[in-house]
């Protein structure tokens, strides 16, 4: 039985709420704002761009580990005193990293950095729940599920800006105002409602495991297109290790009496299959994230802040879908949400892979507005359901699992989709090759055009083979966006598996 406090309601509530949020926004932000600032960090710090992307992959090996341990360390430290230290730790590791005068002393501090993030996302859904009214807890998951979807848009926007405009070490900078902010906040409206908390012994063996395979995993999905996958020795003996290690660490925590992650939240229905269809699901939004942008830089001409202008609708329609979603769910089986979102994902999906080469930034951004209502009608209905009658001492623990899922499924997302789009690129640029060539029928008028105008033969062939290449691209686009349609088609059915809950799949209620 926890320690049970009164709600919060009035201007105090709003107060936590921003608190809580800055404090979530800042870290799921960091997710994506520093991607598009690598090349900038790369020639800072006179490194090549392959080197620069291991300030990506420490940080999400840091926070791929420490995230499903939110649940044993928001119980052995308290809940509220985590966040706060947590967040505290964030905004000066931040501070570090853009006065990082080296390649080595960013990526250290982007492993710290990575290591506090981790319980943050879990911990601001828990301590949000757990202080919200009974009857609103379904507006506490909107809000959360809001700032959860909006800030990965809202990152490579802002980072291309700071980036292009200032300097990339205020990508991280603009952490430290945020973060202190939160922690005031947070620390003053939840000054003595700490959790209660329990002393109990470390699973060294568990969380031994956990990291070697964990972090085994992530930096094969992280440099395994780079190195040719199982090509390469390294990407075997990663692979080797991570599948050990997480073979054993299931084994071990399933058997152990006081597990460092709770396996055991998957004998639960309606978690495991709200953890399975979002997992999938976002592995395919994960993938479009990467994609659309990189085709835009690398094909299409546009800068890294026009690609993330482009992307922008994503967010703006999930703005003012997501408040909506608590009242939405209380009328509405969350199953019904869901479904609607993956027909709208797989419709966008479908009308993308229809593009050209001459698309412009209108028809470029007028899919993504759809997208956003999806994305909200998606992620909070999942929330909702994975933590569904728990009780409140198991929220932090099953909120850190399933976004720990959701962000290895991304991480997957990313990986797969790369290597898809350039073995599709390859495909259709060896098929049309061999149609387009010097002595092709096709060509030769084009050859004479260029001719009359002065090109010589090299600068036609050159142009010819640039052509080539923005064909097969956009090509491989398409490809990769029908697939999706298709994925998105079949989770449908996998979401109809969970059992419907009683009022929209109302948020855990409060243990007696």
């Amino acid at each position: 039985m926890g320690n049970e406090h009164s709600p919060i309601t009035g201007g105090r509530l709003v107060l936590l709420t921003i608190g809580v949020s800055l404090g979530l926004f800042m870290e799921i932000l960091d997710t994506s704002i520093a991607n598009v600032a690598i090349p900038s960090i790369a020639g800072n710090l006179a490194v090549s761009p392959d080197q620069g992307t291991w300030v990506i992959t420490a940080f999400m090996v840091s926070l791929a580990i420490t995230l499903p341990l939110t649940g044993w360390l928001g119980k052995r430290f308290g809940e509220v005193r985590l966040f706060l230290a947590a967040t505290l730790l964030f905004s000066i590791f931040s501070l570090l990293c853009g006065l990082s005068a080296s390649l080595p002393m960013l990526i250290v501090c982007r492993i710290l950095q990575g290591a506090v993030a981790g319980p943050m996302i879990p911990l601001s859904q828990s301590l949000l729940m757990k202080n919200y009214p009974a009857d609103k807890q379904g507006t506490a998951l909107s809000i959360w599920g809001m700032i959860a979807v909006v800030a990965p848009v809202v990152g490579p926007v802002l980072g291309g800006l700071l980036t292009d405009d200032v300097s990339w070490r205020w990508v991280f900078f603009i952490n430290v105002p945020i973060g202190l902010i939160a922690v005031a906040l947070t620390a003053a409206i939840l000054r003595g409602r700490e959790t209660e908390k329990e002393v109990r012994s470390l699973d060294k063996v568990g969380l031994g495991l956990l990291i070697v395979g964990v972090a085994s995993l992530e930096i094969l999905l992280a440099k395994g297109n780079d190195l040719a996958w199982f090509s390469s020795p390294t990407i075997c003996w990663l692979a080797v290790i991570a599948i050990v290690a997480l073979s054993f660490f299931v084994v071990w925590e399933l058997t152990e009496a006081h597990p460092v992650v709770d396996l055991k939240l998957f004998a639960r229905r309606n978690f495991t299959v709200a953890t399975l269809a979002v997992s999938l699901g976002f592995m395919m939004l994960f993938g479009n994230i990467i994609i659309f942008p990189l085709w835009l830089q690398t094909q299409m001409g546009y800068t890294a802040t026009w690609a993330g202008i482009a992307a922008a609708p994503m967010g703006v329609l999930a703005i003012f879908v997501a408040p909506m979603m608590g009242r939405l769910m209380q009328r509405f089986d969350p199953r019904l949400l869901v479904t609607v979102a993956f027909v709208l994902f797989a419709g966008v999906s479908f009308w993308v892979s229809g593009f050209a080469t001459n698309v412009d930034l209108g028809q470029l951004m007028l899919p993504r507005l759809f997208y956003g209502i999806g994305i909200a009608m998606f992620f909070i209905p999942l929330i909702a359901l994975s933590v569904a009658g728990l009780p409140p001492e198991r929220v932090a623990g099953a909120s850190g699992l399933f976004n720990f899922m959701r962000m290895l499924a991304g991480a997957f997302g990313a990986s797969i989709s790369v290597t898809l789009w350039d073995q599709r690129e390859a495909l259709h640029d060896a098929h049309l090759s061999a149609i387009a060539n010097v002595h092709s029928p096709f060509t030769t008028p084009i050859f004479n055009t260029l001719k009359e105008l002065g090109a010589n033969t090299q600068a036609s062939l050159d142009e010819l083979a640039h052509t080539i290449s923005q064909q097969a691209f956009m090509l491989a686009t398409n490809d990769f966006y029908w697939l999706s349609g298709w994925v998105f088609i079949i989770l449908i059915g996998l979401v109809w598996f969970a059992r419907r809950s009683t009022r929209g799949a109302a948020p855990a209620a409060r243990s007696r």
